[in-house]
Order: C-alpha cells, then sequence, then structure tokens
C-alpha cells in the first residue's frame, strides 16, 4: 500500500503533468509563503491548545473539553472536500482511525466549509470521525494556522475549478487553514505537531500513530 506521501506526490506530478503553468505558479507562491514564515505562528510543543466547540456534520456541537475528557485528540485542518490532497490525507486518516482508537485517542477534521458541506452525505457516513466546520476560521487562527489565500489561487479556484468559495465557506473566500495536525494530550497541550503552508504535503498516518504512542 503506497504510504500518503507517495499518493500525494503522484497527484502533484499528474498535476504537473496537466498543467505545468499553473504548478510552476503554486511553487513560487509556496516558496515566498515559506520565506515570509507563514505558518510559523503554529503553535508549539507543550503550549496549550485554545478550547473550541464546533458544529459536526449534522450541525450538533462538538468541544474539545468534552474529546479530551476520553483521552488524547488528534486535530486535523484541512481546506474542504473540493481539495484533492484533502480527500487523500483523510482517507489515509480513516483507513489507520483503528489504531489511532486503539490508542486511546480520537480524531477530528476542521474545515471552513459549512457543516454538511464538507464531504457529500454518504462519504461522511463512511468517514467514523468528526468532521467540524469553523467557517470564520477562527479557531484555525487560534491554532495559528489561517492563511490569507493569494489572489493567484483564488482566482484560479474561482475561474479553472468553478468554485464559490464564498458560498462554500458561508461568507469567508480569502481565508483558509493551513494544512497541519495537532495532536494534544489529555492535558490539552501540543504533544506533536505537523504544519507545511505547502498543501501538497501532508502528516503521515505513521507519525501521527507514533506520536501518541509516546504519549501512551
Amino acid at each position: 500500500m503506497q504510504s500518503l506521501q507517495q499518493q500525494t506526490e503522484a497527484k502533484v506530478a499528474e498535476g504537473r503533468q496537466k498543467n505545468p503553468a499553473f504548478m510552476q505558479k503554486v511553487d513560487e507562491i509556496i516558496a515566498q509563503s515559506k520565506s515570509f514564515q507563514q505558518g510559523s505562528d503554529a503553535l508549539k510543543l507543550g503550549q496549550n491548545a485554545p478550547t473550541f466547540s464546533l458544529p459536526n456534520a449534522n450541525g450538533q456541537a462538538v468541544s474539545l473539553a468534552n474529546l479530551l475528557q476520553k483521552g488524547p485528540v488528534v486535530v486535523t485542518f484541512y481546506r474542504g472536500s473540493w481539495c484533492p490532497y484533502c480527500n487523500l490525507q483523510l482517507r489515509a486518516l480513516q483507513a489507520r482511525l483503528s489504531d489511532i482508537n486503539a490508542l486511546g485517542a480520537q480524531l477530528v477534521a476542521i474545515s471552513p466549509q459549512i457543516p454538511d458541506g464538507s464531504m457529500t452525505q454518504d462519504e461522511i457516513s463512511n468517514m467514523d470521525f468528526e468532521v467540524l466546520s469553523d467557517q470564520d476560521a477562527k479557531v484555525a487562527a487560534q491554532f495559528g494556522v489561517a492563511w490569507q489565500v493569494p489572489a493567484f489561487l483564488s482566482e484560479h479556484m474561482r475561474v479553472d475549478r468553478k468554485l464559490d468559495l464564498e458560498t462554500i465557506n458561508n461568507g469567508n473566500s480569502s481565508i483558509l487553514p493551513i494544512p497541519a495536525t495537532f495532536v494534544i494530550d489529555h492535558e490539552g497541550k501540543i504533544a506533536w505537531r505537523f504544519v507545511d503552508v505547502d498543501y501538497r504535503t501532508r502528516s503521515e498516518p505513521d507519525d501521527i500513530i507514533n506520536a501518541l504512542k509516546a504519549l501512551s
């Protein structure tokens, strides 16, 4: 079975073949973002995770405090169901969810999309973890992973992808989360993290599982 990195690298290669000019521009934007250290404000190891309560796919509030009562929590921020790299990541996490749960941990995935908009109902029913809606990206900002989308990417999503982010995210068309994953221990502190402003790069489920093993 291919690792998540191998799957995402294949997706990037596919994109380069189909639209090399676009992918070259993305490379430039990511390089610029890294040079400005975007994402450097993300929560560090040992810091307290901000408390939050967000609606799930059914509109029910899910709070971090309640989740932590059961053990460690893995929080992953993703851009939305329209993002192919995000979908690869969520499927990879679903495939390893039993291993995550076996270590006493729970997984939540957070995006700016409105409830019931993050994935189709069929996809939601096949996910055994909470998918939460952070419409205004305030929770992403509290974790230090809110990203002002460059105009080039906004235009690409609007024109080429025919994505109306203002509707998808209920008014928020310009702020997306940096794809990031945090392991929060039972005391509410950041025990492990993966943050990369390059949305084509994601944390490996094995690394998350190893971080949880270290806690236990």
